[in-house]
């Protein structure tokens, strides 16, 4: 887990290999894990690992879902799913949770956890099993198709880490 502080926040992100058999009792269980946290402002989050291009891309878009709820600038009702949309560069929710969502069967996920203590990934990984910080690294193929980066981008951009932190930038602008 790495642990940052930012604008009075603490951020908390993890990698997990695990196998999610019912996704509606892995949100039960992460909505009761907020309400132990003992905080109205702790918020978790489960994203599609393979959708994230590496610890920074995940921290900015965190990072930048905090500042429009600040500035009532978000664009969805939630803090998990504003870091979805952020990290996804989508300004539609449901196009972000195609590209980042959870789903059943095995799957590499990545866990933002926002204002919550130091027990939060202990008691997320009793359920997603395996902690594996390697799943937040990226993987050029998959997030050149999934978010359809042509080479060239890569390029000029210098790594796919770049090109993800770019477009999460760029969708400040469109907002």
């Amino acid at each position: 887990m790495n642990q940052h502080n930012f604008m009075n926040h603490n951020i908390q992100i993890s990698g997990f290999k695990g196998e999610i058999t019912d996704t509606k009792e892995i949100m039960d269980y992460l909505m009761d894990i907020s309400v132990e946290c003992n905080s109205e402002k702790c918020t978790i989050q489960l994203i599609n690992a393979r959708g994230i291009a590496g610890e920074k891309h995940i921290l900015q878009a965190t990072l930048q879902a905090i500042k429009a709820f600040e500035r009532n600038k978000n664009m969805a009702k939630d803090l998990g799913l504003e870091i979805c949309v952020r990290a996804s560069a989508q300004r539609q929710i449901s196009r972000a949770l195609k590209i980042l969502g959870i789903d059943n069967g095995k799957m590499d996920i990545c866990m933002v956890a926002v204002d919550c203590d130091e027990q939060v990934q202990k008691k997320v990984g009793e359920i997603l099993g395996e902690k594996n910080h390697q799943v937040l690294k990226p993987d050029v193929n998959s997030l050149q198709e999934l978010y359809e980066i042509s080479p060239e981008e890569i390029e000029s951009a210098g790594n796919i880490e770049r090109v993800m932190l770019e477009r999460t930038a760029l969708l400040n602008l469109e907002i």
